[in-house]
């Protein structure tokens, strides 16, 4: 058991029962050139995010933790992907039609791709999900329930959206959640932190915050 320094107070946590989920770190959405980009999104936004991913991936790995990846995106003939999603956005940028780096949020793209710099390793689930949340039409239950887990410590992009979504399931299930602010991102600011603070809000409405360097020195204490 280690004690994580966290908003809105410290959270107590069995290692032994405890994931990481990084939620779609994937190149279409953080690399210059990508479909991010072709929106005219700042993606440094989101870059900035990866170091602190990095490190907290390491400190997982180091303590044994659970490592689960997610990232969006829809079979190639869209078949999991409601016309309502589709007729979203611009007509030149929706999802199937031709992107930067492939088909837009097309699974087995080049965009949909996790970034090298969070690569998984041979083990760690990858869980590819058609909406925003990581629970929807995907087996992540089954493999949290399959281990125990109890406590998920989240962090990726954006903060507002498929963090924020997959954390309200998370809470809704019964899941302790702790939301990693520096590694988490998005390309509107004023949403990060929105989503941040929504999060902690009433005495943790959805689950605690914290930053990687607590979460990372924790890990670290509890590790083997």
């Amino acid at each position: 058991m280690v004690t994580v320094d966290a908003e809105p107070a410290p959270l107590a946590i069995d290692l032994a029962t405890t994931a990481l989920v990084i939620i779609d770190m994937q190149r279409d959405f953080l690399e210059p050139g990508g479909f991010g980009e072709s929106l005219g999104n700042d993606v440094s936004l989101l870059a900035v995010a990866v170091p602190p991913a990095q490190a907290l991936l390491a400190a997982a790995r180091q303590a044994g933790l659970l490592v689960v990846h997610t990232r969006e995106g829809h079979r190639p003939d869209l078949s999991d992907a409601p016309a309502a999603k589709i007729e979203r956005g611009a007509p030149s940028a929706r999802i199937g039609a031709p992107g930067p780096m492939g088909r837009i949020l097309i699974r087995g793209e080049p965009g949909h791709d996790i970034v090298a710099a969070l690569a998984p390793l041979p083990g760690e689930p990858v869980i590819d999900k058609p909406g925003k949340g990581a629970f929807y039409a995907t087996d992540l239950a089954e493999i949290l329930t399959a281990r125990a887990i109890a406590t998920l410590i989240v962090c990726g992009v954006t903060t507002e959206v498929c963090v924020h979504t997959t954390v309200r399931e998370a809470n809704d299930r019964g899941y302790r959640c702790l939301v990693v602010s520096d590694a988490c991102g998005s390309y509107i600011p004023a949403f990060h932190a929105a989503g941040l603070a929504m999060i902690v809000a009433q005495g943790g409405i959805f689950g605690w915050v914290s930053d990687s360097g607590r979460v990372v020195a924790a890990l670290a204490a509890g590790a083997p």
